[in-house]
Protein backbone atom coordinates (compact mmCIF):
# COMPACT_ATOMS: atom_id res chain seq x y z
CA UNK A 1 0.00 0.00 0.00
CA UNK A 2 1.29 3.59 -1.11
CA UNK A 3 1.96 6.11 1.67
CA UNK A 4 1.41 9.04 -0.95
CA UNK A 5 -2.06 11.05 -0.68
CA UNK A 6 -4.28 10.52 -4.15
CA UNK A 7 -4.76 13.67 -5.87
CA UNK A 8 -8.45 13.70 -4.57
CA UNK A 9 -7.64 13.54 -0.93
CA UNK A 10 -7.38 16.59 1.47
CA UNK A 11 -4.54 17.55 3.76
CA UNK A 12 -6.44 15.25 6.42
CA UNK A 13 -6.01 12.08 4.28
CA UNK A 14 -10.06 11.74 4.07
CA UNK A 15 -10.95 10.84 0.11
CA UNK A 16 -13.76 13.52 -1.44
CA UNK A 17 -17.34 11.66 -2.51
CA UNK A 18 -18.38 11.14 -6.16
CA UNK A 19 -21.29 13.49 -5.08
CA UNK A 20 -18.67 16.09 -4.16
CA UNK A 21 -16.49 15.28 -7.79
CA UNK A 22 -19.80 15.28 -9.41
CA UNK A 23 -21.32 18.51 -7.74
CA UNK A 24 -17.61 20.04 -8.70
CA UNK A 25 -17.30 19.03 -12.13
CA UNK A 26 -21.33 20.36 -12.55
CA UNK A 27 -20.55 24.20 -10.89
CA UNK A 28 -17.50 24.31 -12.99
CA UNK A 29 -19.32 23.46 -16.40
CA UNK A 30 -22.05 25.86 -15.13
CA UNK A 31 -19.46 28.46 -15.03
CA UNK A 32 -17.68 27.64 -18.32
CA UNK A 33 -21.19 27.91 -20.16
CA UNK A 34 -21.68 31.45 -18.27
CA UNK A 35 -18.83 32.71 -19.35
CA UNK A 36 -19.36 31.35 -22.76
CA UNK A 37 -22.88 33.02 -23.48
CA UNK A 38 -21.33 36.16 -22.32
CA UNK A 39 -18.40 36.57 -24.31
CA UNK A 40 -20.84 35.26 -27.58
CA UNK A 41 -22.89 38.43 -26.12
CA UNK A 42 -20.31 40.33 -26.46
CA UNK A 43 -18.74 39.33 -30.05
CA UNK A 44 -22.30 39.93 -31.64
CA UNK A 45 -22.90 42.88 -29.86
CA UNK A 46 -19.45 44.69 -31.84
CA UNK A 47 -20.42 42.75 -34.60
CA UNK A 48 -23.92 43.56 -35.38
CA UNK A 49 -22.46 47.68 -34.46
CA UNK A 50 -20.07 47.20 -37.68
CA UNK A 51 -22.43 45.29 -39.75
CA UNK A 52 -25.31 48.43 -39.06
CA UNK A 53 -22.61 50.81 -39.81
CA UNK A 54 -21.79 49.00 -43.24
CA UNK A 55 -25.51 48.89 -43.92
CA UNK A 56 -26.19 52.52 -43.62
CA UNK A 57 -23.25 53.62 -45.51
CA UNK A 58 -24.68 51.53 -48.05
CA UNK A 59 -28.14 52.91 -47.60
CA UNK A 60 -26.23 55.95 -48.12
CA UNK A 61 -24.98 55.37 -51.34
CA UNK A 62 -28.79 54.00 -52.51
CA UNK A 63 -29.79 57.29 -51.92
CA UNK A 64 -27.17 59.15 -53.21
CA UNK A 65 -27.43 56.80 -56.57
CA UNK A 66 -31.01 57.71 -57.15
CA UNK A 67 -29.95 61.56 -57.20
CA UNK A 68 -27.61 60.93 -59.59
CA UNK A 69 -30.33 59.60 -61.54
CA UNK A 70 -32.47 62.22 -60.96
CA UNK A 71 -30.26 64.88 -61.96
CA UNK A 72 -29.25 62.89 -65.15
CA UNK A 73 -32.58 62.88 -66.15
CA UNK A 74 -33.22 66.12 -65.46
CA UNK A 75 -29.49 67.08 -66.95
CA UNK A 76 -30.43 65.13 -70.25
CA UNK A 77 -34.05 66.67 -70.48
CA UNK A 78 -32.83 70.10 -69.95
CA UNK A 79 -30.05 69.76 -72.41
CA UNK A 80 -31.87 68.58 -75.27
CA UNK A 81 -34.46 70.63 -74.50
CA UNK A 82 -32.47 73.95 -74.76
CA UNK A 83 -29.39 71.95 -76.81
CA UNK A 84 -26.81 74.60 -74.39
CA UNK A 85 -27.14 76.06 -71.10
CA UNK A 86 -29.22 74.65 -68.42
CA UNK A 87 -28.67 71.38 -68.62
CA UNK A 88 -25.15 71.63 -68.07
CA UNK A 89 -25.77 73.12 -64.26
CA UNK A 90 -27.71 69.78 -63.64
CA UNK A 91 -24.84 67.73 -65.42
CA UNK A 92 -22.23 68.79 -62.85
CA UNK A 93 -24.72 68.50 -59.91
CA UNK A 94 -24.85 64.72 -60.85
CA UNK A 95 -21.77 64.44 -61.34
CA UNK A 96 -21.03 65.72 -57.49
CA UNK A 97 -23.83 62.82 -56.47
CA UNK A 98 -21.90 60.00 -58.33
CA UNK A 99 -18.73 60.94 -56.49
CA UNK A 100 -20.66 60.62 -53.07
CA UNK A 101 -22.27 57.55 -54.06
CA UNK A 102 -18.82 56.26 -54.94
CA UNK A 103 -17.22 57.02 -51.85
CA UNK A 104 -20.05 56.08 -49.46
CA UNK A 105 -20.20 52.64 -51.08
CA UNK A 106 -16.29 51.85 -51.13
CA UNK A 107 -16.50 52.94 -47.16
CA UNK A 108 -19.92 50.69 -46.76
CA UNK A 109 -18.32 47.73 -47.97
CA UNK A 110 -14.96 48.28 -46.27
CA UNK A 111 -16.54 48.26 -43.05
CA UNK A 112 -18.81 45.34 -43.98
CA UNK A 113 -14.94 43.53 -44.90
CA UNK A 114 -14.47 44.14 -41.27
CA UNK A 115 -17.31 42.48 -39.44
CA UNK A 116 -15.78 38.71 -37.91
CA UNK A 117 -18.84 37.48 -36.10
CA UNK A 118 -17.62 35.56 -32.84
CA UNK A 119 -14.39 34.29 -33.18
CA UNK A 120 -13.11 33.66 -29.37
CA UNK A 121 -16.45 32.30 -28.73
CA UNK A 122 -16.05 29.82 -31.62
CA UNK A 123 -12.05 29.33 -30.63
CA UNK A 124 -13.43 28.47 -26.99
CA UNK A 125 -16.17 26.16 -27.46
CA UNK A 126 -14.22 23.98 -29.46
CA UNK A 127 -11.85 23.81 -26.48
CA UNK A 128 -15.09 22.39 -24.19
CA UNK A 129 -15.02 18.69 -25.14
CA UNK A 130 -11.39 18.43 -24.85
CA UNK A 131 -11.70 20.66 -21.28
CA UNK A 132 -14.24 18.19 -20.18
CA UNK A 133 -12.17 15.54 -20.90
CA UNK A 134 -8.98 16.84 -18.54
CA UNK A 135 -6.88 16.95 -21.24
CA UNK A 136 -7.01 21.00 -21.89
CA UNK A 137 -6.52 24.14 -19.90
CA UNK A 138 -9.34 26.74 -21.15
CA UNK A 139 -8.01 29.91 -20.10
Amino acid sequence: MSTTPDARTDPGGNRESIGDLLSDITTDLSTLMRQEVELAKAEVKQSATRASKGAGMLAGAGVAGHFVLLFISIAAWWGIGDSIGHGWSALIVAVIWAVIAAVLSMVGRNQLKTVQGMPRTTETVKKIPSAVAGNEDIR
